[in-house]
């Protein structure tokens, strides 16, 4: 049998006499191989292996520690055995293949930190930081649990927020033969919004809110607009909700929350795409000066129409 081999997968501790201490030198045995016992998988190894780096393990078979050993002469190390075969090949070899899996090499890791091998310490701390960069989501979009949690993401974030609240189940009344298509590329295209400006922009879902399909927009911590896709319209003999897809809308003031970035930059692009509603907007004002900006703007389709196909009209309120 070859050096650093595993033995057996298990085994079941019988019952006789207890381990003995002893202090373990390198040539009292006269036998270049000894024998371990990690946690019931045994193991054949040379004091050679064991004592190339300044391990705990050096310490044990150099007369430094104690060893343990049963009645048949196995010395006793008192850790699970799963990962300490690849432990043997790094003292031997210096490198080793690391295990696929993330938990595998935390596991193997904490093992090498009990033994006092930095060098493979520190390979599987690199090991784990590699793979945490290349699973690294592109964005995280966060999910609405309660109104409080959604206060305290607008308040605290530092960015403007674009919130989607979508909630197929808050209709009383049947949809029309568009509104789930409708709905769909709402969610679309917040996603591709939250890929767009990715960093600039903290963008949250609300899948408990009172609304079937609105998009909400902050800046500074304020409510600055609010586009509404729903609305009531008659059929033949009974009501029937739809929903919109205001994309253009939907975009203007995606681009108008970007306008409050903190720190804020002016960028020419985004002063002239939304120069022209803001000017238009300016004329609906009083002589008192009310800013804009302290305002909130809600889009909302009208909420009754005759016919199912009419072109809805929106309104600001």
């Amino acid at each position: 049998m070859s050096g650093d081999t595993c033995l057996t997968s298990a085994l079941c501790p019988a019952a006789g006499p207890k381990p003995k201490a002893c202090s373990f030198k390198g040539g009292s045995l006269g036998n270049k191989y000894v024998r371990l016992n990690v946690g019931g998988s045994l193991y054949y190894t040379t004091v050679q292996v064991l004592t190339r780096h300044d391990t705990m393990l050096k310490a044990m078979f150099s007369g430094r520690m104690e060893v343990l050993t049963d009645k048949e002469g196995w010395i006793l190390i008192d850790r699970c055995g799963k990962h300490f075969g690849t432990i043997l090949n790094y003292l031997r070899d210096d490198t080793i293949a690391l295990p696929k899996h993330r938990q595998e090499i935390k596991e193997l890791m904490a093992e090498a930190k009990y033994y006092l091998i930095q060098g493979l310490v520190d390979m599987c701390q690199a090991a784990l930081q590699d793979k945490k960069d290349l699973y690294e989501p592109v964005c995280s979009i966060p999910i609405i649990t309660s109104p409080k949690e959604e206060e305290r993401l607008i308040e605290s974030s530092m960015k403007p927020v674009v919130k989607l609240l979508y909630n197929r189940s808050n209709n009383k009344y049947s949809y029309t033969s568009n509104s789930d298509d409708n709905l769909l590329k709402n969610i679309e295209l917040f996603d591709k919004l939250s890929l767009r400006f990715n960093g600039r922009v903290l963008f949250i879902k609300d899948v408990i809110g009172d609304e079937i399909c609105c998009w909400s927009f902050y800046g500074q911590g304020r409510k600055l607009a609010e586009v509404c896709c729903t609305s009531i319209v008659y059929a033949t003999e009974k009501k029937q909700t739809k929903v919109e897809f205001p994309e253009a809308r939907i975009y203007e003031e995606t681009l108008n929350v970007l306008l409050y970035e903190t720190p804020r930059v002016p960028d020419n692009s985004l002063l002239e795409a939304t120069s022209r509603s803001r000017s238009q907007a300016s004329h609906s004002e009083d002589d008192e000066g009310f800013e804009l900006r302290d305002r909130v703007r809600r889009i909302h389709v009208k909420r009754y129409s005759t016919y199912d196909d009419r072109q809805l009209g929106h309104h600001t309120s």
